[in-house]
């Protein structure tokens, strides 16, 4: 249950006055109104600061809270408490800061920073709390109030210095302006929620009251939030040639009540639909797969712009929107490596196969730069020795770049990238006009290229903030280990020994294509050598993971665990299609844990059963030197398929049910 709060304790509750009602009349009522509509189950007015601190400490789900100086849409409530990057959010506006307002710095959407220097915005006066810190909630509030026991350092035991006590500028700091502040001095994880179409201003007095209602009044509510439901930054590709048309494919979807999740799965047919056209080849087909392949990228982009708009977010919907999307694009590289071997192209499978071990990497080292930013974005700012070097200077050349939207070097640093949506667009392209191989050979070509400038390019940025990312999770976990890997002994270096297996299985996978093309077969010593610094890489699983570096040890692992299935494949002369099918069962379950990581999620509950990297490809070398290569791929391949949908059910299906006390569906 949702509990909203509206802090009546601010100087300007009491004088303001909405118009049609008896003079004197507070808005606190209005606020009330709105966070009604906004979705909060529960509604209180708290007459001050002690009063809260008791309402908190009562709730056991999210808190919303607000003062009573806030003029704002009710869309902009409902965005705040239905807002989908975190547990604690608070609303920031672009209006300068008035006397007793706290003013922040965010990065990457994270509120840093109070009263910071280099404030980039204003407390909009609302945040939302999430459960797990309601506690620090309760306690700010107590503390404010002149209430609190203890302090959380020992900069807040003098109250003379505790946040909410004097404003920036040396006047009297608002209620609810005093909790952001003591929030943001414990550490808490707070997300920034913007306010852009829509209106949100706090007021001081009834002319900034009029002018604030009266800006309220002048934006179609409904039209703002449509197009709000667009990505606010995009790539080249979906910004030009499908948001510029999605959102009545979205409006449409929303009147007759479909859901993200419906337009999730025809989307995923549409996709399907394109790898099978592209497999099955010819002029006509290659140009419908195309087309086909477009308009499911269109309602790919329409069900996040649905979740938007309806503000219909779950758990259960980003995952699934995370595993659909890899699901279709390594779907149509399988039909395009049919494709390119039916049309008598002998690799076609192997740059499938390439184009699906490239991007998988790819967002491996994606997934966890974000994680290393994010990380360092929450660290105190410290001046770098080499802040003028070549990595401070890259930062500070990317920071320029992102700021300058709409110009040309803007739009080419967002597409050499190669997103999704440039992916699909060159495979469409490139399909329709000369064929399989060719899309195939051109999102390889394009991919590597930019592997190679995104990789190059964070590896100096990360050295540069020297931030041990992976020393903050579960290494173990995000690393896939496995028994194995926590039986062996424990030595360092983790990035070193993962690169070093990842070279050990690719040069097996070299060995095995020579032997095989050469008509002979691998010697046994080479899988086994590869298969000894795959176990050495996993020695470092326990050690600390704290090197500026370290970030790319999960790529390097899943690098060399793929490599060395597929030199199995190879060596054992298994079918390609059983190869690509094995790595993409692979690709799901890594995904899977790179999702979880995103949405700040446990792990599978299954997870133990998938055996880890080390177990997986100990049972491939041993079928491999057993002669048995194709059934070890398909026997495992098929246990780890059943281990992930089952594990999917239980994570999404009968575990939320039987927290719930019922049994239903995800939604």
């Amino acid at each position: 249950m949702t509990l909203a709060i509206v802090l009546a304790a601010d100087p300007a509750a009491g004088h303001l006055t909405e118009p049609g009602r008896p003079a004197g009349e507070p808005l606190t009522e209005r606020l009330a109104a709105q966070w009604r509509g906004a979705g909060a189950d529960d509604v209180r007015i708290a007459a001050d600061l002690t009063e809260l601190a008791d309402l908190v400490a009562a709730a056991t789900g999210p808190v919303l809270v607000s003062g009573a100086d806030l003029v704002a849409h009710t869309a902009v409530l409902k965005h705040l408490a239905t807002s989908p990057v975190g547990p604690t959010v608070a609303l920031v506006l672009t209006d300068p800061p008035a006397p007793g307002q706290a003013t922040v710095r965010e990065e990457r959407g994270q509120v840093v920073e109070v009263d910071a220097a280099d404030a980039s915005g204003v407390f909009g006066g609302a945040l939302r709390v999430g459960p797990a810190d309601l506690p620090a909630l309760a306690d700010a509030a107590r503390r404010a109030a002149g209430a609190a026991p203890d302090a959380p350092d020992a900069r807040l035991t003098d109250p003379a210095s505790a946040p909410g006590v004097g404003a920036a500028d040396g006047g009297p700091r608002n209620a609810v302006d005093r909790l952001v502040a003591d929030l943001a001095a414990r550490g808490t994880l707070i997300f920034a929620q913007r306010v852009r179409l829509l209106v949100a201003h706090r007021v001081g007095d009834e002319a900034q009251r009029a002018a604030a209602e009266a800006a309220v009044a002048a934006v179609d509510e409904d039209r703002a939030e449509l197009k709000l439901s667009v990505k606010e930054r995009d790539d080249f590709f979906t910004t030009f040639f499908v948001s510029t048309w999605s959102p009545y494919v979205t409006k449409a979807a929303a009147r007759i009540g479909i859901g993200p999740t419906g337009v999730t799965m025809v989307s995923v047919a549409f996709a399907v639909a394109a790898a099978v056209l592209f497999g099955v080849g010819g002029r006509p087909a290659l140009v419908a797969g195309a087309v086909l392949l477009y308009l499911g990228f269109v309602l790919d982009c329409v069900d996040g712009q649905l979740a938007r708009y309806t503000r219909h977010f779950s758990a259960w919907g980003g995952w699934l929107d995370t595993m659909a999307d890899r699901f279709k694009e390594y779907v149509v590289y399988a039909g395009l490596g049919f494709g390119a071997t039916h049309a008598g192209f002998r690799y076609g499978w192997a740059l499938a196969l390439a184009a699906m071990t490239l991007q998988t990497v790819r967002h491996m080292t994606d997934t966890w730069y974000g994680a290393l930013h994010d990380e360092a974005a929450r660290r105190p700012k410290v001046v770098s020795a080499d802040a003028g070097g070549i990595g401070g200077k890259l930062n500070a050349a990317s920071t320029r770049v992102q700021a300058d939207t709409g110009s040309v070097s803007y739009w080419l640093k967002r597409t050499v990238v190669f997103p999704i949506g440039e992916r699909w667009a060159l495979i469409a392209i490139a399909a329709a006009l000369f064929g399989p191989l060719v899309a195939l050979v051109a999102v390889l070509v394009w991919g590597a290229l930019a592997f190679a400038y995104t990789g190059g390019l964070r590896t100096l940025r990360a050295r540069w903030m020297r931030v041990p990312v992976m020393a903050t999770v579960d290494a173990g976990l995000h690393r896939d280990d496995g028994l194995l890997a926590r039986t062996l002994p424990t030595t360092r270096r983790p990035l070193l020994l993962a690169v070093l297996g990842a070279l050990g299985a690719a040069g097996t996978l070299v060995w095995a294509l020579l032997a095989v093309h050469g008509g002979g077969d691998l010697p046994v010593f080479v899988p086994v050598l590869a298969l000894v610094l795959l176990l050495g890489a996993a020695q470092a699983s326990r050690a600390p993971h704290d090197g500026s570096l370290d970030w790319l040890v999960p790529a390097a692992l899943r690098a060399a665990e793929y490599l060395f299935a597929i030199a199995v494949g190879v060596a054992g002369r298994a079918p390609a299609w059983l190869i690509f099918g094995y790595v993409l069962v692979l690709t799901l379950h890594h995904y899977d844990l790179t999702a979880r990581l995103e949405k700040r999620q446990s792990a599978p509950p299954l997870h133990a059963a998938t055996l880890g990297w080390p177990g997986r490809s100990l049972l491939l070398a041993i079928g491999l030197i057993a002669g048995y290569a194709s059934i070890a791929l398909a026997t495992l391949g098929a246990y780890l398929l059943v281990v992930f949908v089952a594990s999917v059910v239980l994570a999404w299906v009968v575990l939320p049910a039987r927290a719930r006390g019922g049994v239903r569906s995800p939604g």
